[in-house]
């Protein structure tokens, strides 16, 4: 199996102890992240997985390699989606499972109405697109396949709910940090997007979201099970 995009590689060793013995190879561009991931492997004593660094569009591995190749919250922040479905397609083998999941920004819904969240979405939208990206990617999972070759694809979706305290608590501190802390930060400000004052604007309205008694918040994501 591999996980493309897999991050801090707690899902590919969710997938490693599902398929053992059966060897995953978890895959990062990212040095450090791939690091953590490995990290996370030996904490939690996951022997059949392996982190390496990679390109999504240039896969350093063989054609028709993979039983399984799964991509989770990784199309949206590309600039050319299907060229990486096709590449995802090519080191699998034939017949095998393509799995691909994403976020619909656009798709999200909140309650109470947070003027800030509303800000937030239209800041997220324009810093995506003007990275080349596209944060309604959900939508788009099935003519992303179809255009990368698939001929068997079965869509579906799932949704993410955070409507308890706890949940409340823990989406709004993780995105008031990411406005104020992250790429989202610093691509927000070189863009001349936003001022720092707006950004700590938005991350206020965030907390005061997540402080409320009966506040919610739903994301929408797309699906596509495909069969190389």
């Amino acid at each position: 199996m591999l996980d493309v995009g897999c991050g801090p590689g707690s899902i590919t060793c969710d997938f490693a102890e599902l398929v053992a013995p059966a060897q995953v190879v978890g895959l990062d561009r990212s040095a450090d992240v791939v690091a953590h991931a490995a990290s996370l492997a030996a904490d939690r004593g996951v022997e059949n997985v392996e982190f390496r660094t990679g390109n999504i569009y240039d896969l350093d591995f063989g054609d028709e390699t993979f039983d399984f190749v799964h991509a989770h919250q990784v199309l949206q922040h590309l600039t050319d989606p299907v060229a990486a479905l096709r590449e995802m397609r090519r080191v699998a083998k034939p017949g095998a499972i393509v799995a691909v999941r994403d976020a619909d920004f656009h798709g999200m819904s909140w309650y109470p109405e947070v003027p800030e969240l509303d800000d937030w979405m239209e800041l997220y939208q324009k810093i995506a697109r003007r990275n080349g990206a596209e944060p309604d990617a959900g939508r788009r999972l099935v003519s992303w396949a179809q255009q990368a070759g698939f001929t068997e694809v079965a869509p579906s979706s799932s949704n993410w709910l955070y409507a308890t305290a706890q949940q409340r608590r823990w989406q709004a501190r993780v995105w008031s940090e990411r406005v104020l802390h992250s790429a989202f930060a610093e691509q927000a400000l070189e863009y001349g997007f936003a001022q720092e004052a707006e950004l700590a604007r938005i991350a206020a309205g965030w907390h005061r979201w997540g402080s409320t008694d009966d506040g919610w918040f739903l994301i929408p994501n797309g699906e596509v099970i495909a069969r190389a």
